[in-house]
């Protein structure tokens, strides 16, 4: 890194030249780390996005912009070659080269990651030059520049010098110099990462970019507590808070000194369930694992009154689910997105035919500092399946700790939410799906489905190139995972966010705030 009182003078420069501002941004969730290639986290994806880059970018409404690569051309059906952009320095001063690039796609796919799928069809990249690579697929891809737009670069010598060529572990509790430290080329500059206190950015003066904004600080602040966050906002000790408790949201609407910013996001609250040990670890039926029978499956969904669900823990900001992606994702259709409604005589009815009309006990896990109201949700859920005899017991705990425990499989049913940050459908499906490898296969396929039918999908999707044909296969798979009942579909968020008066921010579908874009005046 530069010298701190070098760095300090470069800051002053740059505030001089601009109406400097700090942005004092609170959520509930804490990042996970600052290993940019172990989790595929959104609140860490949205944080770490200040400072590492792809290749690629999303522009303000979503297509593909360059970013570190300033063009890039089709070579063959199966190989791209990508233009580097000259003169880009990481934090520390040293220059971005195809060096960079080479290293961190043979880093990413190491597979105690979970970042896996943004490169899952790239087989090889090679270095033409010091500002070109090639990318080798495994097949044509259609959706490539906006998976690499996740695909983020580190700094080659950096990584060997602090001896962090590798992932860190985060399923093991490894810690890492790359997971307490960064060294990016964006927009701004790590200054410290307290966990659960506070991460703070300042603005890089030498960017190769221009901000649209005027932030050169950004605190963020993890507040758990839906009361304290808001009371944060009111009292003025932040300035803008994006995950808002939905009880609070028509009061917010009414306070003069703030406005809420609407939009929707591209992410479904789901329960997955472990469909592939012979036991379940914390259930009471010994010897066989009920969620393997379909019939329990659609009992569980059949049992769910997703209505009072977005009436009543929701406040309306909710959209009831049948199938795993949300509106604005490429693939969704609202014929086939038409949530069951409660059926508890129908439910008990399921589970008496498979032999289950006593009911029996699982474990529920749920995170309680991620999603919007998330443990209110699982709260809810409890009461719902005990009116058909299932007794759901609930282990509620932060997210740090809870995807540290469903990444081991130890669990019997879990809650979980999918952002779908490409828009396309078949990141859900892969993702979520398809049978689990040690690749980008499956990476969050935690209840371990594994279904050779939408498995053949999945691969076909992911090199079709005919529009109509792969919108059809995209359909038949979200179908069929809906119809096998592989995971209970609860619900897509809506997600306004609130701000002072003077704070001018861009709303992200995919929930990931980006500073550069944002004015305090």
């Amino acid at each position: 890194m530069k010298p701190r009182h070098l760095l300090a003078a470069a800051l002053i420069a740059f505030a001089a030249t601009t109406h400097a501002a700090t942005l004092r941004w609170g959520a509930q969730n804490d990042i996970l780390t600052l290993d940019p290639h172990s989790q595929n986290h959104a609140t860490t994806s949205s944080i770490l996005q200040h400072t590492y880059e792809g290749l690629t970018r999303y522009t303000k409404t979503y297509a593909i912009e360059p970013a570190l690569a300033t063009s890039w051309q089709q070579i063959s059906a199966t190989e791209l070659r990508f233009t580097l952009r000259k003169g880009v320095k990481f934090h520390d001063g040293s220059p971005f080269t195809a060096d960079d690039v080479v290293f961190s796609y043979g880093r990413i796919m190491q597979p105690q990651g979970t970042m896996q799928v943004y490169v899952g069809s790239v087989k090889e990249v090679k270095k033409v030059d010091d500002h070109t690579v090639d990318f080798v697929l495994s097949g044509p891809n259609p959706v490539l520049l906006r998976n690499i737009a996740d695909f983020r670069i580190m700094s080659k010598a950096w990584s060997v010098k602090h001896k962090s060529e590798n992932v860190q572990n985060y399923v093991a509790k490894e810690e890492s110099y790359a997971s307490r430290n960064t060294n990016g080329t964006g927009p701004y500059i790590l200054k410290t990462w307290e966990p659960d206190k506070r991460v703070v950015f300042a603005a890089n003066p030498d960017w190769w970019d221009k901000r649209e904004g005027n932030v050169t600080e950004i605190v963020y602040t993890p507040i758990k507590a839906d009361a304290t966050r808001i009371a944060a906002l009111l009292s003025g000790d932040v300035d803008m808070v994006t995950d808002l408790p939905p009880q609070d949201v028509t009061r917010l609407r009414g306070e003069a000194k703030l406005k809420v910013l609407d939009g929707h996001e591209v992410r479904t609250i789901f329960i997955g369930m472990d469909q592939h040990s012979g036991e379940l670890k914390y259930s009471s039926v010994k010897g066989k694992n009920p969620f393997k029978d379909v019939r329990v499956r659609k009992a569980l969904n059949l049992a769910v009154d997703r209505e009072a669900i977005r009436r009543v823990t929701m406040r309306g900001l909710s959209i009831p689910a049948a199938i795993m992606v949300a509106p604005g994702v490429h693939g969704h259709s609202k014929d086939i997105d038409q949530a069951h409604a409660l059926d508890a005589g129908g439910a008990k009815k399921l589970l008496a035919e498979a032999g289950y009309g006593s009911g029996f006990e699982f474990g529920l896990d749920c995170p309680n500092n991620r999603y919007v109201n998330d443990e209110e949700i699982c709260q809810a859920l409890v009461g719902m399946w005990a009116r058909i005899g299932l007794k759901a017991k609930l282990n509620a705990q932060p997210m740090a700790t809870f995807i540290q425990k469903i990444q081991k499989f130890d669990h019997d049913a879990y809650m979980l939410g999918w952002g779908v940050v490409n828009f396309d459908a078949n990141y859900t499906l892969q993702s979520l799906v398809r049978t689990k490898t040690t690749g980008a296969d499956g990476s969050f396929n935690l209840g371990r489905i594994s279904d050779a039918r939408i498995d053949a999908l999945v691969d076909a999707i992911k090199t079709e190139l005919d529009v109509k044909k792969r919108d059809a296969m995209l359909r038949e798979g979200l179908v069929a995972t809906r119809d096998n009942y592989y995971y209970v579909p609860l619900h897509h968020q809506l997600r306004p966010w609130a701000m002072k008066k003077n704070v001018t921010a861009v709303h992200n579908a995919v929930d990931r705030h980006e500073s550069r874009y944002t004015r305090v005046d």
